[in-house]
């Protein structure tokens, strides 16, 4: 069969053709970095995010990234979210401390650190009732950990068995952090489940949506597909811990130590972040994978320290890698290569 030749019109469209993804990792009330680097971008772009992406997918707080911009929510508006109602969600010692005494005859000892109200308090009031297939971008994925059935489960907006389910519950389920908070207990079909953190699936979702995006491309006409090539992907982290574990504590924690202020949490999710980006990173050309990431010291390295000094302190972590760390330079390539 004889090649179908392009008119040059359409081989000029077709160079011009982007395919544009945007990643958002987990990791608690570090998501305030990622708030604000997408609130620079959002103005660098000029536009609302939500009609510069084709895809987004995010974990656990980069749920709620996500789906806050597919929502059409600005990106200044949800950095002031994490500065004004981080607190809700992550009470101090001594709003936890008084809480888990009135849990303790219930529950026992053994008891997630917090209690799931203020999370899910603040998420109603960002999504109300917004449902996951109403979001302004399709498709939006979110991660999530099916305790059940044990199995990942990867919800998508564009599905038919999930597009009713209420936003604030999708963005729930994929927060609840093991030790963190309980598990979201969801009605899917005709089951309840319950699910856990996104984390520990996929805390760094870039090769879900990677994968994702290819099947997509695959599905569609020849003449429509977008190649691999033309892909923009840009991936937000929430901060990488430097705080050491040394050589003894390494050796001899045991199951308490390694829970104890969420080391565990941590090494796994921070562990699998470098795993994806290794992987995307050579699947993708150089041009098309913009990574955002930044050290951070281990004053202000925890996922639930939501005061306002830390919180602060993040903030102005985030802002130091855009103004030292050649962020604002890569933010400026990306915002050109995604402008709707």
């Amino acid at each position: 069969m004889a090649a179908k030749h392009l008119s040059a019109d359409q081989a000029a469209q077709r160079i011009d053709q982007r395919y544009r993804i945007l990643s958002l990792d987990g990791g608690g009330i570090r998501g305030v970095i990622t708030a604000v680097w997408l609130a620079r971008l959002e103005e660098l772009v000029g536009a609302p995010l939500h009609r510069c992406f084709d895809l987004i997918a995010g974990t656990s707080t980069g749920s709620i990234l996500g789906c806050g911009i597919a929502k059409g929510v600005p990106a200044r508006e949800i950095v002031e979210l994490y500065v004004e109602r981080g607190g809700e969600v992550f009470p101090g010692r001594a709003r936890r401390l008084w809480g888990r005494l009135g849990r303790v005859w219930e529950e026992g000892l053994s008891m997630p650190r917090y209690e799931d109200d203020g999370l899910a308090k603040v998420l109603k009031a960002v999504f109300g009732r917004t449902t996951f297939g109403a979001l302004k971008v399709r498709p939006v994925l979110v991660t999530t950990y099916d305790t059940l059935n044990r199995q990942a489960r990867v919800l998508k907006n564009t599905r038919a068995r999930y597009r009713a389910l209420p936003v604030w519950e999708v963005c729930k389920a994929s927060a609840s952090a093991p030790t963190y908070f309980p598990a979201h207990v969801m009605r899917l079909g005709r089951a309840r489940v319950p699910l856990i953190d996104g984390g520990v699936v996929a805390n760094n979702p870039a090769a879900c949506a990677l994968a994702e995006a290819m099947r997509i491309q695959r599905e569609r006409p020849a003449g429509r597909r977008v190649p691999v090539e033309r892909f923009v992907l840009a991936s937000f982290g929430t901060g990488q811990s430097t705080r050491p574990i040394d050589e003894e504590s390494a050796r001899t924690w045991g199951a308490v130590e390694w829970a104890m202020g969420g080391a565990i949490i941590d090494v796994l999710f921070d562990g699998a972040c470098d795993a994806v980006d290794y992987i995307v990173r050579h699947m993708l050309p150089e041009d098309g994978h913009f990574r955002f990431q930044t050290r951070l010291d281990e004053a202000f390295d925890d996922m639930d320290d939501a005061s306002r000094t830390n919180v602060n302190a993040l903030v102005a972590a985030a802002e130091r890698h855009l103004t030292e760390e050649g962020g604002e330079a890569r933010l400026q390539a990306l915002a050109e290569r995604i402008a709707p």
